[in-house]
């Protein structure tokens, strides 16, 4: 069996598994999960493993020989990339046809052209459209991996087209594993991380690899839980808290691609960490905010998950250790169904916010409609 990145997911490593063996892999590969969780890990291992030069099937990919070593180097001319671009971070028509006219050629040196579309939910409609031609008719010897944190925001007719395979949680053990592996975190602080991320290991190393993310990270979860029992005013007065510690949590993605996109074709800039300061977020640009913003909600989703189960009583399976008792103590009092609802909510408004909704605006609407304590002003 080859050496693969991918961890903590045997059903779909299995998968891919057998597509290399077999040499017939799906035509349309559709990876659904969480950030972080290891979408983009696993389609390089199957890129990998098809464009392997070793005799033996059962050892691709072997990582040694010289397709293996393009392909970790992001220089084989036979995988082509697709991610997000510009101020909006989305995937957009020209993109899409410019991969078509590329997947259309017969590959190079491989067996295989494969086309890897990251954050494959931010393709906008018309780039869908583009897309489904090649799903529809797709060349001979071409594979296409589309990773997706969020199926909802794919088109029916290219999800339809796709083998669809799921990415869970990993196990904390696991996921403590990789950290130190890593050296990032021994097992103790691994597993804890594990928790806190909700089993993302690509998560976990972007905290385990920045303090100012851990910090950045609980403050939100502190504020947002404090905001329960606060005023209106206090509550949008709040926001401008909110999106700095949102941005110092951006600065830590890095980290996020580091596992999740550890054989692309190049390490992306990442933005520069920013201190504490209004100034700071009102000279962002607008693209920081929003992916500022982003972060907030991904944060608030793990806030409200933690406040629901404590609601229901729930103690052991809290991801928020650090804020046990405060989360009990808001769990006794407020009313579960309503968290579940808002959480539904938070879902509604990320997809807005990726739609270009205004980010301030949508943190605006969630400040309001977070659940309030009964004693609450």
């Amino acid at each position: 069996m080859g050496k693969f990145a991918t961890r903590g997911h045997p059903a779909a490593q299995r998968l891919v598994e057998r597509a290399i063996e077999s040499g017939r892999p799906p035509h349309a590969l559709l990876l659904v999960g969480p950030e972080g969780i290891g979408k983009t890990t696993l389609a390089f291992d199957l890129a990998a493993g098809l464009l392997c030069l070793a005799a033996e099937p059962g050892v691709r990919p072997c990582r040694e020989c010289a397709a293996c070593r393009k392909l970790e180097h992001g220089n084989h001319p036979d995988v082509h990339v697709l991610a997000p671009e510009g101020a909006g971070q989305q995937i957009r028509i020209g993109q899409v046809q410019q991969l078509a006219a590329d997947l259309s050629l017969l590959p190079l040196e491989g067996r295989f052209r494969i086309g890897i579309v990251e954050k494959a939910h931010r393709l906008n409609d018309d780039a869908q459209n583009a897309l489904l031609k090649t799903l529809e008719e797709p060349p001979a010897r071409v594979v296409l991996i589309l990773a997706a944190d969020d199926v909802a925001r794919l088109l029916p007719t290219v999800i339809s087209r796709c083998t669809r395979v799921r990415l869970g949680p990993v196990s904390p053990e696991e996921v403590s594993a990789i950290l130190a592996a890593r050296g990032v975190a021994d097992a103790a602080r691994g597993a804890a991380l594990a928790r806190l991320t909700g089993g993302r290991p690509g998560a976990a190393l972007a905290l385990a690899a920045s303090s100012d993310a851990v910090i950045a990270q609980g403050r939100l979860a502190r504020t947002l839980l404090d905001l329960l029992s606060a005023s209106r005013r206090r509550r949008l007065t709040a926001q401008s808290e909110l999106i700095e510690d949102g941005a110092a949590l951006v600065s830590a993605a890095g980290g996020v691609a580091a596992f999740d996109e550890s054989n692309a074709e190049a390490q992306r800039p990442q933005p520069k960490a920013r201190a504490r300061s209004g100034t700071s977020v009102r000279r962002a640009s607008p693209a920081e905010r929003r992916a500022a913003v982003t972060q907030v909600l991904a944060v608030w989703r793990d806030v409200a998950r933690d406040l629901a189960v404590a609601a229901r009583g729930g103690r052991r399976e809290l991801r928020q250790h650090d804020l046990l008792d405060e989360l009990a103590m808001a769990g006794e009092r407020v009313d579960a169904a309503q968290v579940a609802r808002f959480a539904q909510r938070i879902d509604d408004v990320s997809r807005a916010v990726d739609a270009y909704a205004n980010p301030e605006l949508a943190l605006d609407v969630l400040l309001l409609e977070w659940p309030t304590l009964p004693s609450a002003a």
